[in-house]
């Protein structure tokens, strides 16, 4: 992709990195990314896969390295907490596209009532007041204020916020960004969101990472099973 102008056209091992035996070098995803590199196609990028995978470390880390902060917010915020990340970010190095825009979000669920606080302490104008919503609909509320930028959107799980309803308003927002011409990586559990027409689906285990389509993604197999026959999962639990 010599003339690709999307944000991040490729993720690799930044030079002198080697793969060790500690983690997260041991997760199956990040040892293959550092090993062979990663393309990231232009548009909407979901990484699916099962707690443990590696789908949120691999966000994270690519967020760091684009110059996002670790515990969320755009490119200017500067939210620090208690460090949870890993060092991963420190072992990447991204190939940016051509005349490539430099903004970028990184919306991660976990810390977003700190991001909330943080903006309420440091207003950079009128902001909505998000820590007097819903769960649901902060989430709603920030993805509406703060995804209009073409640029880098990096999303770890956002669905852990909303309903059916709520995740099919965000793959509508997602769709948007893509024709904008900005770019999305997103990790989730969600197969509403994962179903967003032309993304591209990475799916993350114990083989590494794969390309793969929505329809075949294991993810997407046991909710159809399940919503058919409930009863079959829950006599294994109750």
């Amino acid at each position: 992709m010599p003339f690709a102008t999307q944000p991040v056209r490729r993720v690799a091992a930044a030079e002198g990195v080697r793969v060790s035996g500690a983690w997260p070098h041991t997760i199956p995803a990040v040892h293959q990314l550092l090993t062979d590199g990663l393309d990231l196609d232009p548009g909407v990028t979901f990484l699916v896969g099962e707690n443990g995978a590696g789908k949120s470390t691999l966000v994270e880390a690519i967020a760091v390295a684009f110059g996002l902060s670790p515990e969320g917010g755009s490119t200017g915020a500067r939210l620090t907490t208690r460090a949870t990340e890993s060092s991963l970010a420190d072992d990447l190095q991204l190939t940016r596209g051509v005349g490539s825009k430099r903004a970028g979000f990184f919306l991660r669920a976990e810390t977003m009532h700190g991001f909330y606080t943080y903006l309420e302490q440091n207003p950079g104008g009128p902001e909505p007041r998000f820590h007097e919503m819903s769960h649901g609909e902060s989430f709603l509320s920030l993805i509406s204020d703060r995804f209009t930028r073409h640029g880098f959107y990096c999303l770890d799980e956002p669905e852990s916020a909303l309903s059916f309803s709520s995740s099919l308003a965000v793959v509508g927002v997602l769709n948007q960004l893509a024709e904008a011409g900005s770019q999305v990586l997103c990790a989730t559990h969600s197969p509403v969101i994962a179903a967003l027409p032309g993304a591209t689906i990475l799916e993350v285990g114990d083989w590494g990472i794969r390309r793969t389509t929505w329809e075949d993604l294991q993810l997407v197999q046991n909710w159809k099973s399940y919503l058919q026959a409930p009863e079959r999962y829950l006599r294994h639990v109750l």
